[in-house]
């Protein structure tokens, strides 16, 4: 469902390395003189010889030249028990020989799993995405929009979170990599079927309102969906990982939107779904994502679980530290942003989703096109794997 644009985001950055030096002021108290020492030591194994020093002074490098090469902002008041989030250095990256954990594989890697969605569910004569909606609406839902989509609501988190929980049993099966597989193509098939959907009804069922020409109130939505993208991000954090070229792992961040919520994906989904409902008051709109809140805020508890079996102590010493309500723990002085905030945002992985947006932005009629193309063309039965499966029966 993310396809609203992110723009001018150099500009939001520099506001907010200007502005939330003050929100720092409310801090904890300074840690014991053993305790800087020790956090010291911790810095120094875990910063990478690649990135400059932490010096916790003004940078005087240029916002494009932080992008190419993140610097670290001051961490002396941090655990030191977590990873610095969206460290970059362009030049560290390489594209590789195919089969080498470069840019050549991962792109290959994506290539490959988005041209099997593509043969094995989208395209109606070999895929088999129509067949499922089309039992979705005819032998469950009867013809009701609002059913369907609960029903995408229920099938996509027990598939999506299911599969994630079950990430420790099945790497030891089949491998971290080969798992990755696993969960990743069950997850882009329905979500593609339920964001088609969702645009191709968005509009039907009891209109509440219709507010969606007014002026100002596009203005805060389009405001609104912009912000929540800050948060909804953490994956391009490690994109070789989310492609199965680089061993997947589950990362304990202590930095960047952390800081600000230990849930940046619960926010971000609330606050897109709510301007999203605001624009366009209908109940089959409502309902849709009530779900998709609802998915997060499970997702909430279950990324907690996960985190705690994963880096034990030194998550539960994080969470102590963070929040999922944003701000929170800063308000509370349980979390200090650092003098120099700007450094853990003002990274690579905020431009590629400001691309990423605002080439979204820009497909939207192809997306309307293609959500009405699939609705019209409608049940096309069978897939590439028939023949397949009449030999098994």
């Amino acid at each position: 469902f993310y396809t609203i644009i992110i723009m001018h985001l150099m500009r939001l950055c520099y506001c907010l390395g200007t502005l939330l030096p003050a929100v720092s002021s409310f801090h904890m108290a300074s840690p014991s003189a053993t305790r800087r020492v020790s956090r010291q030591l911790k810095r120094t194994q875990l910063q990478s010889t690649s990135l400059p020093p932490s010096g916790g002074g003004e940078s005087n490098s240029s916002p494009i030249s932080l992008i190419v090469k993140s610097e670290e902002s001051d961490r002396q008041n941090d655990l030191m028990l977590g990873e610095d989030s969206g460290m970059f250095n362009w030049s560290n990256e390489k594209w590789g020989a195919l089969g080498e954990s470069g840019w050549l594989t991962f792109f290959a890697a994506v290539a490959t799993i988005l041209t099997a969605v593509a043969v094995l569910w989208i395209y109606p004569p070999t895929g088999y995405g129509d067949d499922f909606v089309s039992f979705l609406e005819n032998d469950v839902a009867h013809g009701n929009p609002h059913l369907v989509t609960l029903a995408f609501g229920i099938i996509f988190p027990i598939v999506h979170s299911g599969l994630a929980s079950l990430r420790p049993l099945g790497e030891k099966i089949v491998g971290a990599r080969t798992w990755r597989v696993i969960f990743a193509f069950p997850s882009l098939c329905l979500a593609y079927s339920w964001i088609v959907y969702f645009i191709s009804h968005a509009h039907e069922g009891f209109q509440f309102y219709d507010i969606s020409q007014i002026g100002w109130v596009h203005g805060l939505a389009w405001i609104i969906n912009f912000t929540s993208f800050l948060f909804l991000y953490p994956s391009v954090y490690n994109l070789k990982e989310v492609a199965a070229v680089e061993k997947p792992k589950i990362h304990l961040w202590e930095t960047g939107i952390i800081r600000i919520t230990r849930h940046p994906q619960y926010v971000g989904q609330v606050m897109w779904s709510g301007a999203h409902l605001a624009m366009v008051g209908t109940s089959f709109t409502a309902l849709t994502m009530a779900l998709l809140v609802g998915h997060h805020y499970f997702a909430c508890w279950n990324g907690d679980r996960r985190l705690e079996a994963e880096h034990g102590e030194s998550f539960l010493k994080i969470k102590e530290r963070t929040s999922v309500i944003p701000f929170q723990a800063i308000i509370e002085g349980r979390q200090q942003l650092p003098k120099d905030y700007y450094k853990e945002l003002l990274r690579a992985p905020f431009v590629l989703i400001a691309v990423g947006s605002i080439g979204a932005y820009f497909a939207h009629p192809y997306m309307q096109a293609g959500a009405a193309l699939a609705k019209n063309t409608g049940l096309v039965p069978g897939g590439i794997l028939d023949g397949i499966f009449l030999e098994f029966n």
